[in-house]
Formats: structure tokens, C-alpha cells, sequence
């Protein structure tokens, strides 16, 4: 058995090695907040319409899932590790490439590679965490994540101090920093020595088994936070520039104050759960959400839409961690099975949401698309009792003879 006992000492190079991930989640969040913070400038340089932008952004994600089953298979015969410290350069590199075309088929060929790239990555990445943290013995995935949200918000913030140069001239000076930062963070990042067989473990385990009833209603509940994030990352910059009449810098900020928002709520929401219950907060955390998303979409001027923003990102930050939470506690033996269905709709909640937004926007404004995912954001509100601390869920093969 390769997980760290309870309360045994965790070696330096482990300690090294989850180091080394954290900074990879950084520079993946610094990555994608560049991108989605530049939208409107990106639809300028190529002269896309509305409709086509939509398009583009769709086909992101399809892209994204299929470079992370593809990457499944690859890892099967190398490493997460080697995986992973191939196509995080890869991925930062595709930025460039948006930034010099100029004509559809350039950016179709960028995005489609970033959306592969991405995909393989965030696999790479989080099988890379959970044998980290099966050798931890302990949860360290949600600092992890923590860092991509830190790393969001320096990205914004990069796209915001550098919304006076051309796509090229901010993507080129940024990669420059990010792909040797990313190679030398792949040296240290934790291989079979340090892992021995728990990424095996976590995804056999994963493999196993489980009902899905029990948890449809933790599903549809992290498909519309999903939703949600996808709708700031994708279009809270254009919706500043456009509708509300923002520069470029300003139009940055709109996913930097929900990225801060986020980092907040993650390194304290175990805090709120403890102390108030996960059905109180994830009920109220719904319910700011979609307050979040009314003062957007009513704001008269672009920094009470960045406000509102910001109170969709302390609302939504606790539903994601707390619906994996209440996966696990549902299936207390097979809580990665449980994790690997629940983050299904992680990629989900993508597919449906920067489509209806944008589509929504197209044949009104973004007012009334913003609409949209608030009234599904509310839906989470009657979910939150699913949440509840229950009693395990039988399986079929725990009466079974042998376990997979």
C-alpha cells in the first residue's frame, strides 16, 4: 500500500515535489486568466462576430475533454509527470500563436491546440495531486486549487497592466517567463519513485462501481457552479468592455476580483462548513451567487459590475468543494469513484454555459444573459439538503466476495 500512514512523516521530497505542483497550478491559472481577460481583444484582432466568438469558445472545452481522455491513455504508457511537463510549456506556448494570426483558421488552429493541450493537462495535473495526496493520507487537493485561482488573479492583473499592448506583445513578453518557469518546475515534480503505484490506486478506485442516483442532485449542482464560473471567465471582460463601456484594463478586473473572491472562500470556507453546516452554506452560498450575478447585470458602471462579480465568487466558492465533499461522505470507500463522476460535470457546466450565455447576448444583451445562469444558480438553493452528512450508500459488491 503506497498512501502515507495516518500521522507518518512526509519526506522532503515529497514535500518537494507537492511544492513543484502548486507552482504548476499557478502558471496554469496565470495562463488561462490571460486568455479569457484578453476575449475582447482577441474578437477585435480577428474581426470575429458575436455568434462566431460563441462558436470558438464552445469548441474550447469539447477540445479540452477529449485532450483529457486522450491523455488517460498516454499516461498509461509514460507518467502524469512526463505528461505533465511537456504540455504545460505547450499549452503557454499556444498563447503566442493566438497572439501573432490574424485570419479564423490561425485562431482556430491555436485554440483548438490550447484546448487539447489544456485538457491533458488538467488531467495530468490532478492525477499528479491525487497520488500526492494519497501518499499524504490526507486532503492537500483544494490548496492545489487554491494556487490556480492565485495564479488567476495574478494573470488578470498581468492582462490588466498590459491592456495598452497588442495581443502579441503581452502573450510574448508572459510566455517568456512562464515556459522556463514550467520547465524548471518539471524537473521537481513527483515521479513512480516518489508515488509508487497511488495514481494506479486512485484511478482503480475510481474505476469502481457506484450508483448514480445518489448523487444526480451533486451533479446538477456542479454543473451550474460550472456554469457560472464559465460565464466570468468567458465573458465578464467582453460584458465590461461592451455593454458597460470599459477599457481593457478595467475589463480585466471583472475575473480578478471573482478569482480573489475564490481564493478566499477556498482557504476559508472548511472554516464556514465547520461552524455553520454544509446545507446553511451551500444553500447561502447559492443564494449570494445569484445576488452576485444581479448587481452585475443590473450595474450601472463597470466597478459595480466588478463588485458583483466579486459576490458571485464568495458565493460559488463553497458549493464546488462541498459537493466533492458530500460525494465522498455519500461513498465513504469508493470516494474516488465518487470524485471522478462528480468532476464529469465540471466539463459540463462549461459545454452549456459559455453556449447559452453568448447565444442569449447575441439575440438581446449580456444584461439578460447573466440572467440566465443566476436563475440556475438559485436552483442550487432546494439542492443544498443533499449536502447533509448521511448515513453511506450500500453497493453491490460490498456484499461481493472480492472487491475490483
Amino acid at each position: 500500500m503506497t498512501t502515507q500512514a495516518a500521522g507518518a512523516e512526509i519526506s522532503p521530497r515529497l514535500r518537494q515535489a507537492r511544492t513543484a505542483l502548486l507552482v504548476s497550478f499557478l502558471l496554469q491559472g496565470v495562463t488561462f486568466a490571460l486568455l479569457v481577460t484578453r476575449i475582447p481583444g482577441i474578437q477585435r484582432q480577428y474581426g470575429l462576430s458575436d455568434g462566431s466568438l460563441t462558436i470558438f469558445l464552445a469548441a474550447v472545452p469539447i477540445l479540452a475533454g477529449v485532450g483529457s481522455i486522450s491523455s488517460e491513455q498516454i499516461v498509461k504508457r509514460t507518467t502524469p509527470r512526463s505528461v505533465l511537463r511537456i504540455v504545460q510549456p505547450a499549452v503557454c506556448l499556444t498563447l503566442v500563436g493566438v497572439g501573432l494570426g490574424h485570419s479564423l483558421w490561425a485562431l482556430a488552429l491555436a485554440l483548438a491546440a490550447f484546448g487539447l493541450l489544456v485538457g491533458a493537462l488538467d488531467a495530468s495535473m490532478n492525477m499528479l495531486g491525487v497520488g500526492l495526496q494519497h501518499r499524504y493520507g490526507r486532503s492537500i487537493m483544494l490548496g492545489f486549487h487554491a494556487a490556480f485561482s492565485a495564479g488567476g488573479i495574478i494573470g488578470a492583473l498581468l492582462a490588466s497592466g498590459g491592456a495598452h499592448l497588442s495581443l502579441i506583445a503581452l502573450f510574448g513578453s508572459c510566455v517568456a517567463v512562464l515556459v522556463p518557469a514550467a520547465l524548471i518546475t518539471g524537473h521537481f515534480l513527483a515521479g513512480p519513485s516518489e508515488l509508487g503505484h497511488a495514481v494506479e490506486e486512485a484511478v482503480a478506485a475510481a474505476a469502481r462501481s457506484i450508483p448514480w442516483k445518489p448523487l444526480l442532485p451533486l451533479c446538477a449542482a456542479m454543473a451550474v457552479a460550472y456554469i457560472a464560473d464559465s460565464t466570468v471567465s468567458n465573458w465578464s471582460a467582453k460584458y465590461l468592455t461592451e455593454t458597460l463601456h470599459s477599457g481593457d484594463r478595467v475589463g480585466a478586473l471583472g475575473y480578478a476580483g471573482y478569482m480573489v473572491a475564490l481564493l478566499i472562500g477556498r482557504t476559508v470556507g472548511d472554516r464556514w462548513v465547520q461552524r455553520f453546516g454544509a446545507v446553511l452554506v451551500v444553500a447561502c452560498g447559492a443564494a449570494v451567487a445569484a445576488l452576485g450575478f444581479g448587481i452585475a447585470a443590473l450595474a450601472p458602471a463597470p466597478w459595480v459590475a466588478i463588485a458583483g462579480f466579486t459576490v458571485l465568487g464568495i458565493g460559488i466558492c463553497a458549493v464546488i468543494p462541498q459537493v466533492f465533499a458530500a460525494g465522498g461522505r455519500l461513498f465513504p470507500d469508493d470516494s474516488d469513484a465518487a470524485v471522478a463522476r462528480l468532476n464529469l460535470f465540471n466539463y459540463v457546466g462549461f459545454l452549456v454555459g459559455s453556449p447559452l450565455v453568448g447565444a442569449i447576448a447575441a439575440v438581446s444583451s449580456f444584461r439578460w444573459a447573466l440572467l440566465a445562469p443566476m436563475l440556475l444558480v438559485l436552483a442550487v438553493v432546494p439542492l443544498a439538503g443533499h449536502f447533509a452528512p448521511a448515513e453511506r450508500q450500500p453497493l453491490a459488491l460490498d456484499h461481493a466476495s472480492s472487491r475490483v
